[in-house]
């Protein structure tokens, strides 16, 4: 497994490499603005430039960050500049083995630490910020997840009061087995062991929000926040540009609290967008196109993910609001993402070749049966 700095100089620059690393699904996440048009009529972003200016940061421990908007560029870059850099764990790596507790090695207001933020230069209210991922690797041989009493969605909490005992508070340590790609752990009293396939994601990513608000960094919100969205992967394009929370697994609902944390080894190239405004974060690839809608209580997380969906699908078909409705009801999949943070979040998708008007969906519905 690469060390940070091994991995700032293996990462390639060079033309094989950024079309190998496209050649992924090509996913996009896009911030809030009030108006959808534009966004739903964008086509993901086109490969970015391989030559263009590359960037290779290692931020210190003090340079890293905690608020969405608020804080001065750490960085100035182009368009189409290429990262290459690193982001820490959701515990600012103060968690270091199953010994170490959260409440008493943590400091207090300092969750979920960011790299960046970064100013684009050209870059306006209006406009998009696109990140292509083209790599994320460990950037350590462990990870740690724990519970904390009064944080899940099994425990009772000061909005959700319950009586009985609290649950005490546990820290796991899981062991990076990078030649299989997995992680490992063990139960608390030692009897059993489970593990998990590693699949790197970037739990925070956002842009600084309207009007000069500053935001927590245990927020998700329309400007993206603490999304925990496993699309949030390599090989995937994001319209956001402040990141950090590396995850190395995850499940539904992140139902403890707490993923799988890991520090992140993160290769990327950012893209400026003029002119296309974004509604809510967005995920797309070739595939399948996606939108994550945070809100409490969860139906609303869903339902402002599904009214952006049935918007895409109007502004892509042509359908009526009515039938584009019927449409995304039959046809989409809501996983949700997690039920923990001070906003739930829902993600929303539908396979694109599957929308009225589609090359795919033509052939599909000249064949008898389908």
């Amino acid at each position: 497994m690469n060390s940070r700095r091994k991995f700032f100089m293996q990462a390639s620059c060079g033309l094989v490499g950024a079309v190998a690393a496209r050649s992924a699904p090509q996913s996009t996440v896009s911030a809030a603005t009030s108006d959808t048009t534009a966004a739903r009529r964008a086509a993901a972003p086109a490969t970015p430039a391989p030559n263009g200016p590359v960037l290779r940061w290692m931020p210190k421990q003090d340079e890293l960050v905690y608020t969405f908007g608020g804080v001065a560029p750490r960085q100035r870059i182009k368009p189409g500049t290429r990262i290459i850099t690193w982001t820490e764990d959701c515990y600012g790596g103060a968690i270091r083995s199953s010994a170490d507790s959260e409440s008493k090695v943590t400091v207090p207001g300092h969750d979920n630490p960011q790299t960046g933020p970064f100013f684009v230069e050209g870059a306006e209210p209006g406009d998009t910020l696109a990140m292509h991922i083209l790599k994320l690797e460990p950037a350590r041989d462990y990870a740690i997840s724990t519970f904390a009493p009064g944080f899940g969605l099994m425990v009772g909490n000061y909005r959700t009061a319950m009586l009985g005992p609290e649950l005490p508070e546990v820290t796991w340590r899981y062991d990076v087995d990078a030649a299989r790609r997995v992680v490992r752990t063990t139960s608390t009293d030692g009897k059993h062991s489970w593990e998990l396939p590693i699949s790197p994601f970037l739990g925070c990513l956002g842009v600084a929000p309207a009007f000069g608000e500053v935001r927590s960094t245990l927020v998700p919100d329309t400007f993206g926040g603490n999304m925990d969205c496993r699309e949030v992967r390599a090989g995937n394009t994001v319209y956001l540009l402040s990141f950090g929370d590396g995850h190395y697994a995850m499940g539904d609902g992140e139902i403890m609290g707490a993923a799988v944390e890991g520090a992140l080894n993160v290769d990327l190239v950012v893209d400026l967008l003029k002119g296309v405004k974004t509604p809510i974060p967005r995920v797309e690839n070739d595939r399948e196109i996606m939108f994550v809608g945070a809100a409490r209580p969860l139906e609303d997380a869903a339902r402002v993910a599904f009214k952006a969906m049935i918007g895409w699908v109007r502004e892509t078909s042509g359908l009526s609001e009515i039938d584009a409705y019927q449409f995304v009801s039959q046809n989409a999949r809501a996983p949700i993402i997690q039920l923990v943070d001070p906003e739930y979040t829902v993600l929303v998708k539908i396979e694109k070749d599957r929308v009225p008007g589609s090359s795919s969906a033509a052939q599909r519905a000249a064949l008898p049966g389908d």
